[in-house]
Parts: C-alpha cells; structure tokens; sequence
C-alpha cells in the first residue's frame, strides 16, 4: 500500500495515531468483554475456585512471556501487519469463550485470545514509540488510553444491558464482543496503508545495561497489574457477592473516568517528569492495596477498586522513560523484551498466589503493598529529567 498523501481529504483520519487509537479501542472491546464477565462466567458455570481461577490467568499470561518471539516474526512481516493480525486473533479468542464453559474450555480459549492481544499490544507499544516524537508521545498514549477506555465504557453499557435488562447468554456476548473487536481489524487492515518505519529496527533479542531500570520497574508492573486482574475482582464477586450487573458498573465507572484521565495524565508526566508521576502511582498503591488487605466494607472495596484502576495510566511514564533514554534502534526488540519481562510475574504470581489465597486472602494483597514498596524504591534511581527530555509538552 502507498503512503497517505497529506494533502488528501481524508489524511488525517489515515494518520499513525489515529490508527494507534483504532487498534487501542478495537483490543479494549474484547478485553472488556472478556473481563467483565470472565469471574462471574467462570464461578457459575466452571465452579471454578481460587486455584482454577490463579492457573488461567497464568495461562493467559504465558503468551506474554513469550512475547519476545514477536522479535522473530518480524522476519516475514511488518509490524504493522503483526498487530492487526494479533489483534483479529484476541477477537477471535474472545468470541469463542462462551461456546466452552468448562475448566479446559476456558484455559484453551484464553491462550488463544492472549496470543492475539500480546502480539497486537507488543507491537502497538513499539509503533507508537516509533511513529511519535519524545514531546508528543506521553499526549498521544494518554489519548490512546483515553480512546480504549471509550470503547470499555460502551463494552460495559451494552453488557449491563444485555445481562440487567435482556438477560442475555454469557455466549451470545461474548460472540458480539470479540465479532467487535474482528471488525475494527478489518478495517485497519483496509483503511490504512502501511505506515513507513523512520528508523530500522534491529531483529534479533536486545538486553542492554543501561535500561536494567527500565526492565525492573517493568517487572514489578507485571506483578502489580496481577494483583488487581486477577484477585481484586475476584474478591468483589466471591467475598462480597457483586454480580455481573455490579461489576460492570464498577469497570464503567473507571473507563468514564479514564476518557479524562488518561490524556491528563500525559499531559502531567509531559509536565512533572517520569520520576514524580511514578512516585505518585506507587505511593497510592501501597495504600490502595493496604486496603484491599483488611477492608470489611463491599462500599469501601468498590471504592479501592476504582482507585486502584485510575492509577494505571500513570504506567504510561515507564515507556516515555525508555523512549526517552532508549537507541532508536532498539525500539522493535526492547518492546518485545520488556513484554516478556512483564509477564515473568504474571505467569508466576496467580498460581501461588491463588494457593495464598484460599489460606489467607490478606496476605495476598500485602503482598501487593510489597511490589508497590519495591517500586517506589526504584524510583529513585530515574532522573529528574532523562537524556532526550526538553522539558516542553506538544498538544
């Protein structure tokens, strides 16, 4: 496909970021779907208990684990090209869930659906690093949250919807969510040309030293995201009974507020730097989790739940720190690594913690108050203003 003329009439809606939000909001339809039903579904009709429920989203997570293979992939196509075609798969994954309502039903269907989203989010992080200067990129995923959340926020309305007033089938929505999420790939797949690289990206595995700080605070946000997916939800449901009804009123509730927060909160790290936006998140993690431990009140957990999620836009500053410090070289691989890395906690941490929680559910958010702690520390080696920073915000 041919570049977009600029002066064509429709050059701007063709753009790399517009093209970035489409992608953004195509995954999150699926990942909503998924989501918002995945603990009621899997409670009601696999009777599945803590341990089932901490060995799927392990499942789920291997495909993360291995996102460095994308690295390889890239030998037979464009990255462009990879993050549709993963993006068509978590469609495709997502769609499938409700036809399998069983224990190895839904292991099978959520590798398949992971698959799809860590190809497509691997490859959605490195384009927009890429395809965005080093002003610009905290305002651009900011507004790639904010567009996700969108399309999460009409996911979670039409589910409420669907189970609160026309009692639908958990199979019959999760088809319509992941048949969503198939249409927006195809039409990124026909409505866009493929976008030129700037600079040539290296194929092969890249570790470098100098990112080591990168890499552990992406590590310890893998363990901190598990904590939330999969055991904050799961205590609304099994320790305070909240039904499908009640948690998608939860997840609306976080996406409404994101459509503000997460264009705000690039514009704070454009503004604060990466190193005073992190410790923000991390300080209200420790305390959100702290609550999770001991809270008796279901009022007050929704409460925490919903903090705990706004705070997940601030992660956007850990990538605009290795953007910013980062060979442009390296983009491609390092986003591919990091993934991995991302995802060596996630793969672990819900099948012991899952065993954690069936004797002591506190101690599993406590230990959430601990990666929260060690990040915090890590914080303190990132500079005020990293290599590359000019300190200016690009709207």
């Amino acid at each position: 496909m041919r570049p977009v003329d600029a002066r064509h009439p429709t050059a701007m809606w063709r753009s790399p970021e517009v093209l970035l939000l489409l992608i953004g909001a195509g995954s999150a339809l699926s990942l909503a779907t998924w989501m918002a039903l995945l603990n009621n579904f899997a409670i009601e009709r696999a009777a599945f208990s803590g341990v089932e429920i901490g060995t799927l989203q392990s499942l789920r997570e291997i495909p993360g684990l291995l996102a460095f293979t994308a690295v390889f992939v890239l030998w037979v196509m464009r990255e462009q090209t990879l993050a549709l075609l993963g993006l068509a798969l978590l469609g495709l994954g997502t769609a499938l869930t409700g036809l399998f309502p069983t224990v190895i039903g839904l292991y099978c269907t959520a590798v398949v659906m992971s698959v799809g989203y860590h190809y497509s989010e691997t490859e959605q992080q490195s384009l927009a690093l890429q395809w965005l200067g080093k002003d610009r990129a905290p305002i651009v995923l900011g507004r790639v949250i904010a567009a996700a959340s969108a399309a999460s926020l009409a996911a979670y309305g039409l589910i409420w919807v669907a189970f609160e007033v026309l009692h639908v089938d958990y199979g019959v929505v999760y088809a319509i969510g992941g048949g969503a999420t198939l249409v927006v790939a195809a039409v990124a797949w026909v409505a866009y040309p493929q976008f030129p690289q700037v600079v040539a990206q290296h194929k092969r595995l890249i570790l470098r030293r100098r990112y080591w700080l990168y890499y552990a605070l992406t590590f310890f946000a893998g363990a901190r995201r598990q904590i939330f997916v999969v055991f904050a939800g799961f205590m609304m449901v099994e320790r305070f009974g909240y039904s499908v009804g009640d948690i998608t009123i939860l997840f609306m509730v976080n996406y409404a507020a994101n459509i503000w927060l997460g264009p705000a909160t690039g514009r704070l790290i454009a503004r604060w730097g990466e190193r005073r936006t992190l410790t923000l998140e991390y300080l209200g993690l420790i305390a959100i989790f702290g609550g999770y431990a001991f809270v008796d009140d279901p009022k007050i957990a929704a409460g925490l739940y919903v903090a705990d999620h706004l705070l997940f836009a601030m992660a956007i500053a850990i990538k605009t720190y290795f953007h910013k410090i980062a060979d442009p070289r390296d983009v491609a691989p390092t986003a591919a690594v990091a993934f991995t890395i991302n995802h060596i906690a996630a793969v672990v941490l819900p099948v012991v913690l899952g065993l954690l929680w069936l004797v002591n559910p506190t101690a599993v958010f406590l230990s959430g108050a601990g990666f929260a702690l060690c990040s915090l520390c890590l914080t303190r080696f990132l500079p005020v203003r990293p290599p590359g920073d000019s300190g200016t915000c690009a709207a």
